[in-house]
């Protein structure tokens, strides 16, 4: 039984979001939530991904900030800050590649308000992968070994050592769109589920937050400021990463001496800013631009995948992501 679940596998109603914002990484999840908290009548918490609906990501759990939910009564607390007649929402970019999250949400809050929101495939992984080498989910740095390692990882061979979430590196399975739609819309009626596409979003964002205002029912009219968020980087030293991180989380004797000597000087919550300042400043640097080659294999590969989700969803995402000419 999970956390916050009756005896028969239900999450208990009441006190919960009226939308979520289920997905995916590196699609623009980060801003949509940065903007809509902005706006009065929304109200969504500190912290962004929560996790809690996704039971896969309770297997191996790594150092979470504090005040991430653990039980029922922590995640409820965590909109009891919320105005009378505000939309109360979540981002958890993680709930759309999950497998169990769907389901807990409908039983959780089944008139909750769903938003995906999807990006052209390859663009996606390449983006994910340099996500998950700069969080020390993935230690290969190199996309194409990475992707070429998943029929090993799949049989739970070349496994990371101290990666949290062995799963997540199953690049292929982030990409199941039409799947991980059909999830949510076998338990939400249609009108409580809006797809958006990143592209839409990155070429007009206000437009994009408008429709979701819309969608929301709150007042589309008040101007929500643009936000740009958690661009795409890499490592300038895989090694120089690695070491950082591990005395940011370890608890290894190099690890205790610099966070005693940070934790001297500065109180937490600057603490924790002048840890990640230097760490955008020295370890990671713009990402190089994208190995053409390894895109056109990549879109061949996921043409089927994108064609089905245009049926799916009745718009022609192969003109929009180029896949037309392919």
């Amino acid at each position: 039984m999970g956390r916050g679940q009756s005896a028969d596998g239900s999450v208990p109603a009441g006190g919960l979001p009226d939308f979520l914002i289920v997905g995916h990484q590196k699609s623009g999840t980060t801003a949509l939530f940065q903007m809509l908290r902005r706006h009065p009548q929304v109200f969504m918490p500190d912290i962004k991904e929560a996790w809690f609906f996704a039971e896969e990501l309770r297997e191996r759990t790594p150092p979470r900030p504090q005040g991430v939910p653990e039980t029922l009564a922590d995640y409820k607390a965590l909109f009891a800050p919320a105005g009378a007649g505000q939309r109360k929402g979540e981002a958890s970019a993680q709930y759309l590649w999950s497998a169990t999250a769907a389901a807990r949400i409908a039983a959780a809050a089944p008139d909750a308000r769903i938003v995906a929101i999807l990006r052209e495939p390859a663009s996606f992984l390449r983006s994910l992968h340099l996500q998950f080498v700069q969080t020390n989910i993935e230690p290969e740095a190199d996309l194409e070994r990475a992707l070429a390692l998943e029929p090993r990882r799949r049989e739970g061979r070349e496994l990371p050592r101290h990666t949290y979430w062995p799963r997540m590196l199953l690049y292929s399975e982030h990409v199941r769109y039409v799947e991980q739609l059909r999830r949510y819309h076998a338990l939400f009626p249609a009108e409580q589920v809006k797809v958006l596409i990143y592209e839409d979003f990155r070429a007009d964002n206000a437009a994009t937050v408008r429709e979701i205002l819309r969608f929301l029912e709150v007042d589309e009219s008040v101007s929500v400021e643009t936000v740009r968020a958690n661009p795409t980087v890499s490592p300038r030293s895989q090694r120089l990463n690695e070491l950082v991180h591990a005395v940011g989380v370890g608890h290894g004797p190099l690890s205790r001496a610099a966070k005693a000597s940070l934790k001297a000087l500065t109180p937490a919550g600057p603490r924790r800013r002048a840890f990640y300042a230097v760490q955008r400043r020295l370890v990671f640097a713009p990402a190089a631009p994208p190995d053409e080659r390894l895109m056109g294999k990549l879109r061949a590969g996921f043409r089927e995948e994108v064609e089905a989700l245009s049926e799916y969803l009745g718009r022609d995402l192969r003109s929009v992501w180029g896949y037309e000419q392919r």
